[in-house]
């Protein structure tokens, strides 16, 4: 059976979100939800999750480049830990070293400086995320 996938970057202003499915392995961004110290509208996250019947979900895991945890850490695995708690869904977590770069770099060259809004590279860093999770499990 496919499995679709939905995918945080999550921040401590905007939420990068993503959707995929286990048989492309792609991902698509979604609309980017606001924030405010990490917090997000659990409404429209719960909107987000009724729109796309997931049967997973990943988190991405901010970490140095040692692969040592930094500050940010602890925010990203709290907030898959209140994903699974509100919602009972399975959440994984994926290595997200480097995926904003990446976004912003593909942001630029498919659209220029004004691709490069907040809440598109969050989300094209969502479905980086999503795309080396799918990477990760073949």
């Amino acid at each position: 059976m496919p499995q679709t996938v939905i995918a945080f970057d999550h921040g401590a202003k905007s939420i990068g979100v993503a959707v995929g499915q286990d048989v492309t392995g792609s991902a698509q961004p979604l609309a980017a939800i606001k924030a405010v110290d990490g917090q997000p509208n659990w409404e429209l996250v719960e909107k987000v999750l009724k729109e796309w019947q997931p049967d997973l979900l990943v988190v991405g895991l901010p970490l140095n480049m040692d692969g040592t945890e930094q500050n940010t850490t602890a925010s990203a695995k709290k907030f898959a830990g209140r994903l699974h708690g509100r919602f009972g869904l399975e959440v994984m977590t994926q290595d997200e070293r480097l995926t904003t770069a990446s976004a912003k770099e593909w942001l630029f060259e498919n659209g220029g400086y004004s691709a490069l809004e907040k809440g598109k590279i969050d989300s094209v860093s969502a479905c980086l995320i999503l795309e080396s999770w799918f990477e990760s499990q073949y």
